[in-house]
């Protein structure tokens, strides 16, 4: 006995092939063709629906991670906070505003804002035998700054890398302010524990968020003086 066959005449409907000549069939592909149909509306819905809902808030990605890691504290030591909050005071009026005085025994460096007035910052200063004291023009301001130690440290101490980048482990911090033709800065410090502490080898040390404010303050040429 021959056994019957089924013939197929498919018609292509907005894309979709359907089987026609065999009811079974036909009602097969109809409920694969409504799927689909559902899934489309449903993708086509959600992206809709997203488009209207605002998206989760991003933050900006920085050109430069360590700048923009500075500014939140959070970040381990990265800002870290001083133990002397910075704050105005009431300042000798025989310095002028936009300049700079370290009083070293007091580990405190004032930044005059007005005549008779200062921020005052904490500070970390010389160890013994690395203080000093006198007048200095800041001559340049870095961001980020890059270390070399000099050759009188690498003596002291063989173990410290020959060049360091700038980073949130580089040693002076998110900013520095060089002294003239010295190897004096103010600079930032990874160390926020030192800050009222003879340690450094000369330099003035702040916190990465207190340097940061002094730098967006003080401007090239201004007059620093060190006091012992």
């Amino acid at each position: 006995m021959r056994r019957p066959t089924i013939r197929l005449h498919h018609l292509r409907v907005c894309g979709e092939i359907s089987a026609v000549s065999c009811p079974a069939l036909s009602r097969a592909w109809s409920d694969r063709l409504m799927m689909r149909r559902s899934l489309a509306a449903a993708a086509v819905l959600a992206v809709s629906l997203g488009s209207a809902v605002a998206a989760p808030y991003q933050s900006p990605q920085p050109t430069d991670f360590f700048g923009f890691a500075a500014l939140f504290s959070g970040a381990g030591n990265v800002a870290g906070t001083s133990p002397f909050p910075r704050h105005l005071v009431a300042f000798d009026a025989k310095y002028q505003p936009g300049s700079i005085v370290v009083n070293t025994a007091q580990r405190r460096l004032y930044f005059v804002t007005a005549p008779g007035q200062a921020m005052e910052y904490g500070v970390g200063v010389g160890r013994d035998g690395f203080q000093w004291s006198g007048v200095k023009t800041v001559s340049a301001k870095k961001e980020w700054p890059s270390w070399t130690p000099p050759e009188q440290m690498l003596k002291r101490r063989p173990d410290l890398p020959r060049y360091m980048p700038g980073g949130i482990e580089n040693p002076l911090g998110a900013r520095a302010m060089y002294l003239g033709s010295s190897l004096y800065r103010i600079h930032g410090s990874n160390e926020p524990e030192t800050i009222g502490q003879a340690v450094s080898s000369g330099c003035i040390r702040m916190t990465n968020d207190d340097v940061i404010d002094l730098y967006n303050r003080v401007k090239v040429g201004a007059t620093v003086y060190v006091m012992r």
